[in-house]
C-alpha cells in the first residue's frame, strides 16, 4: 500500500519524485493540448501578398486587384501596401526618403508579389528592388507594367511632356501600335537582361499597353458597349485613366500574378459603382483582351500554348 502524499511531499526528494509523478500522471489523464493553427501559406492557389508602387498609371490597382482576388475566392490575397509617387519613375520611388514603405516592406520578407511601373526605360530602380527584395524573400515576384503611351506616343523623354495636346479620338492606331512595339522591346529587354543577372526569373511583363490598343480598336468598330469613343478611356491628354481602362489593367495584373484567365469573374465593385459603364457585356470584353494579351505575350508567365478564352 502507497504512503500518504502528505507523507511524500514532507522530504525533499520524495516531494521532488512525487511532482515528477504527477505530471506524468496528467499527461496520461489530460487531453493533449492542441498546437496552435498554421496560417494557411500564401501560394498561387491561396492568394499572395501583394506590394505596389507606381505613378498615377498604376497605383490604384492596388484594392481594384483585390477586389477582383477576392471575387475569384483567393482568400489569403493580401494589399499588403502602396507607394505612390506621381509622374515618378522607378529609380525615384526607391529615392523616396529612409522609412519609404516598399522598402520597409520588402525587409520584412512577407511580401511574394511587388508591382512597379516604370516610365521610359532603362530605369535602374528595377534591379534595386529586385536585389533588396530576393535578399529577404528569395521566391518575390515582380511584375512591371507596360503602361499605355502617354500622349498616345513613343517620345522617352524628361521632364514629362504633360501639357502637350492631343486628340484621342484622332489617333491613328497603326502608328500608335508600332510605337507601343517600340516602348515594349525597351521593357521586354530589360526585365530579360535583369532575369539573367539575376539567375532566374523573377520579373514579369504586363502587357496593359497591349491590351489598351486592342480595346481602342474595338471601339472604333462599335464592338466596345457602353464606349463610343476613345476619349471615353482617358481623363486628359496625358492619359489618365477612366474607369474602364483602370479596370482592363487591373485584369491584365490579376492574370500575370496568378497566372489564370479573369474571364467570366463578376464585375468589379469599381465598374458596378459607375452606372456608366456597369455593363456585364462590358466586362466581358475587358476581362477577354487582357487575358489575350497575356496569354499571348511570352514574358508574362503564362505557360505557351494556351489559349485565350472566347465568349
Amino acid at each position: 500500500m502507497y504512503p500518504p502524499f502528505s507523507h511524500l511531499i514532507s522530504n525533499p526528494l520524495r516531494r521532488s519524485r512525487a511532482v515528477a509523478l504527477a505530471c506524468i500522471f496528467a499527461g496520461l489523464i489530460l487531453p493533449a493540448v492542441a498546437e496552435p493553427e498554421t496560417a494557411e501559406k500564401h501560394t498561387i492557389e491561396a492568394g499572395f501578398r501583394v506590394y505596389t508602387a507606381g505613378h498615377s498609371f498604376h497605383f490604384w490597382v492596388a484594392p481594384i486587384l483585390a477586389d477582383l482576388a477576392e471575387k475569384a475566392g483567393l482568400k489569403q490575397h493580401e494589399n499588403a501596401g502602396v507607394s505612390y509617387r506621381g509622374a515618378s519613375s522607378v529609380q525615384k520611388i526607391w529615392d523616396m526618403p529612409p522609412g519609404e514603405k516598399a522598402r520597409d516592406a520588402l525587409k520584412t520578407g512577407k511580401i511574394d508579389v511587388l508591382t512597379l511601373a516604370p516610365i521610359w526605360m532603362p530605369d535602374e530602380g528595377i534591379e534595386k528592388f529586385a536585389r533588396l527584395g530576393l535578399e529577404h524573400n528569395p521566391e518575390l515576384r515582380i511584375t512591371v507594367q507596360e503602361m499605355w503611351l502617354p500622349n498616345d506616343t513613343y517620345n522617352p523623354v524628361y521632364p514629362l511632356e504633360v501639357k502637350k495636346y492631343v486628340d484621342h479620338n484622332a489617333t491613328n492606331l497603326g502608328e500608335l501600335r508600332a510605337h507601343n512595339e517600340r516602348y515594349r522591346r525597351d521593357i521586354e529587354k530589360q526585365v530579360q537582361d535583369l532575369n539573367q543577372r539575376l539567375g532566374k526569373k523573377v520579373l514579369y511583363v504586363v502587357p496593359v499597353g497591349e491590351a489598351s490598343i486592342a480595346l481602342r480598336e474595338k471601339i472604333i468598330e462599335g464592338k466596345a458597349p457602353g464606349l463610343k469613343v476613345q476619349w471615353r478611356l482617358f481623363m486628359d491628354s496625358w492619359g489618365h485613366p477612366t474607369t474602364p481602362l483602370r479596370i482592363l489593367a487591373a485584369y491584365c495584373h490579376f492574370a500575370v500574378i496568378y497566372q489564370r484567365s479573369p474571364v467570366g469573374l463578376p464585375m468589379p465593385d469599381e465598374l458596378v459603382r459607375n452606372n456608366e459603364y456597369a455593363n456585364e457585356k462590358l466586362n466581358r470584353l475587358l476581362q477577354e483582351l487582357a487575358w489575350e494579351a497575356v496569354a499571348n505575350d511570352p514574358f508574362t508567365g503564362v505557360a505557351p500554348n494556351v489559349i485565350p478564352e472566347k465568349s
